[in-house]
C-alpha cells in the first residue's frame, strides 16, 4: 500500500531531483567518453564473468547514456562458459520484471520505455532466484548499498527475490557512487558497483533497509 507520510513524500521528492540531476550530467557525457567508459566496464566485467564461472546470470541492454554500451549482452555472453545462461529483463505490464535468455545479435526487439528485449521465451519472475550474478542498471548507488533507479520500481521487485547470498552489481559512471541517498522502504540494496575508474568496488549491505529508509 502507498505511504503518503509526510516522510515518504520528503525522501520521494529528494529522489526524483537526483535522479533529474545525475541523468542531466549523464546526457552531458561526450560520445567518445561515453565510449572509453562502456570498454572499461566491459573489461571489468567481463574479468569478473570468468572469473566467477556463473551457469546463469543477468544482465541488461543499456540504453542512451547507461553505463556499459549497447553491446554489453553480447559482451557478456562471450564471457560466459560453454552453456552457461545469460537472461534479460523483460519488462511486464504491471512494471515488474520477467526473464528471457539472450540467444545473440539479432534477437533484441523494441519494448517500452526505449528498452530492448529478447524475443525467446518468458522464463517468469522468479527465474532470477536461480542466477548466481545480478548485473543491474542504476542512476546511482550510496556507500550502504543502496540504489537510486529510475522510479519504475522494477529492480527493486526484481531484487527482493534474489538470495542474500547472490552477488550483485550495479553498474555505474565515475561519480555516480555517493556517500548517501534519500532512502525508501521499498528500495533494496546491492553487493558492489563496478565503475570506469575504480573497477569493482564491494558494498557493506544495510542491516535492515526499513531501518536505513527511515534515516
Amino acid at each position: 500500500m502507498p505511504d503518503f507520510s509526510d516522510g515518504a513524500e520528503v525522501a520521494h521528492a529528494a529522489k526524483r531531483e537526483a535522479r533529474a540531476a545525475l541523468l542531466a550530467r549523464r546526457r552531458a557525457l561526450t560520445a567518445p567518453r561515453r565510449a572509453a567508459a562502456a570498454a572499461r566496464v566491459q573489461a571489468e566485467l567481463t574479468a569478473l564473468v570468468r572469473r566467477l564461472r556463473p551457469a546463469r546470470m543477468t544482465g541488461y541492454v543499456p540504453v542512451g547514456s547507461e553505463p556499459g554500451g549497447p553491446d554489453l549482452p553480447d559482451v557478456l555472453r562471450a564471457a560466459l562458459p560453454t552453456g552457461a545462461e545469460l537472461l534479460l529483463p523483460v519488462l511486464r505490464d504491471d512494471l515488474d520484471l520477467d526473464w528471457a535468455p539472450y540467444g545473440g545479435p539479432g534477437t533484441l526487439v523494441a519494448a517500452g520505455r526505449g528498452m530492448r528485449e529478447p524475443d525467446g521465451p518468458r522464463l517468469g519472475r522468479r527465474a532470477i532466484v536461480g542466477a548466481t550474478l545480478v548485473v543491474v542498471p542504476a542512476v546511482a548507488v550510496d556507500r550502504r548499498g543502496l540504489r537510486l533507479g529510475r522510479g519504475g520500481g522494477s529492480y527493486d521487485r526484481a531484487l527482493a527475490r534474489v538470495p542474500a547470498t547472490t552477488l550483485t552489481v550495479a553498474l555505474l559512471h565515475d561519480g555516480e557512487l555517493l556517500p548517501a541517498l534519500p532512502a525508501q522502504p521499498h528500495d533494496r540494496p546491492v553487493g558492489a558497483v563496478l565503475t570506469p575508474s575504480d573497477g569493482l568496488l564491494t558494498l557493506p549491505a544495510p542491516a535492515s533497509v526499513d531501518q536505513v529508509a527511515g534515516c
